[in-house]
């Protein structure tokens, strides 16, 4: 019997994994969530799952079956889990950060103990570059057929409230559940590799050998680019990122600052890794995610994006992280800059001082010397 264990039941997990499980056709398909309202639903519903798919025409749905969900904080259910983790061959987290491996370890370890010698490959969707590591420390145990891969997630999705989904005809999870989720179309998901991973069941996974430029380019290139435009949305007061479409001024501005600064600085960097990080690969990525990221049918709010401000003004996230990767190759990031500023004033105020206190707190543990070349380009003191 093929068992997959997938845990967290946002739309990265439905969308991609548990998509993924279904075609490979796995017998179960078995759920993690402390969201008890969502589990029952689900459970009640005789374990279907229906989700809405945004094409770049159109929105259709699918529906995959055979899904258990069990909370790991109820006892009785925690064990089954436990059971499940031991059976599984191929298992994924999609958890909101990382800091929650360290419970979610407890009862995988648990599970691995009972069949040590099974291998699993455990795919870690959290937007974190070393999410697993950060798993396979947690788990405190060598289990050497068990292997924490890394992923690029460059899939669009989100949660739809049950009042959206009516006003929008769209499907809930099933019936009794209080959301929906609505995902693009796009299904290429990077994975590392390892070990027989040529063996893995879960479908539309890519393996590849080095995959830390991949991540960069999620991060430095996709994610500060989405980021950007909604920035620059949400100053012209526009609500969906398809709106932007016809903002002729801020789609310039996006193709320029993605083609040219975050591109250039990304080829520069990676020169050789593959056939993206070439200027004509780099911006081929650039004009598919740009219409993509304005893919009218994805509903995309520009308050989705540009929450969070803290997590992304951080040292390493998409808005400084991408300046510093610029900064290091010797291009100026200017338009990045002009996002950079919207969202410090958003979170900080207009007070430089104020700015400047704050985003210190931000990066504690990075280099002084760093963090005020850094502020002194973002405040136009470049020397």
């Amino acid at each position: 019997m093929k068992v997959f264990v997938g845990v967290g039941l946002g739309p990265i997990q439905t969308g991609i994994f548990m998509s993924g499980a279904a075609k490979g056709n796995f017998d179960r398909i078995i759920i993690a969530e402390v969201d008890d309202k969502i589990k029952d639903a689900i459970n009640n519903s005789g374990g279907k799952i229906t989700i809405n798919i945004a094409a770049d025409d159109h929105i259709y749905s699918e529906s995959y079956e055979n899904v258990e969900v069990y909370n790991p904080m109820i006892d009785s259910e925690r064990a089954k889990l436990v059971l499940a983790a031991s059976e599984a061959c191929e298992l994924a987290t999609a958890l909101p950060s990382v800091k929650f491996f360290a419970s979610t370890a407890e009862w995988m370890r648990e599970g691995f103990e009972l069949d040590p010698e099974r291998q699993r490959f455990i795919y870690t969707a959290e937007n974190h570059n070393e999410a697993a590591e950060e798993l396979e420390k947690a788990l405190a145990k060598d289990f050497s057929n068990t292997h924490c891969l890394n992923t690029v997630v460059g899939k669009m999705s989100g949660v739809v409230s049950a009042e959206e989904c009516r006003k929008l005809d769209l499907q809930k999870l099933c019936p009794g559940a209080g959301r929906g989720h609505l995902v693009e179309q796009f299904n290429n998901i990077l994975i590392s590799s390892c070990p027989g991973v040529e063996d893995r069941q879960v479908q539309d996974l890519s393996a590849k050998q080095d995959l830390y430029p991949f991540e960069e380019a999620k991060l430095y290139g996709h994610n500060a680019i989405h980021f950007l435009l909604g920035c620059l949305g949400e100053q012209a007061d526009r609500e969906y990122m398809s709106e932007l479409r016809s903002l002729t001024e801020i789609m310039a501005k996006g193709r320029a600052a993605f083609i040219n600064e975050c591109g250039a600085a990304l080829c520069k960097k990676w020169a050789g890794a593959d056939e993206l990080f070439t200027p004509d690969g780099f911006q081929a990525y650039a004009e598919n995610l740009l219409e993509r990221m304005t893919n009218p049918f994805l509903q995309d709010a520009i308050s989705r994006i540009t929450r969070d401000l803290p997590r992304k003004l951080s040292w390493d996230d998409r808005v400084i992280g991408t300046i510093r990767v610029l900064m290091e190759q010797g291009i100026e990031a200017l338009i990045l800059r002009e996002g950079a500023l919207l969202a410090i004033v958003d979170e900080f105020g207009k007070d430089e001082d104020a700015a400047r206190c704050g985003l210190k707190a931000l990066w504690s543990g990075a280099p002084e010397a760093g963090q005020n070349a850094v502020l002194d380009f973002i405040f136009k003191k470049v020397k």
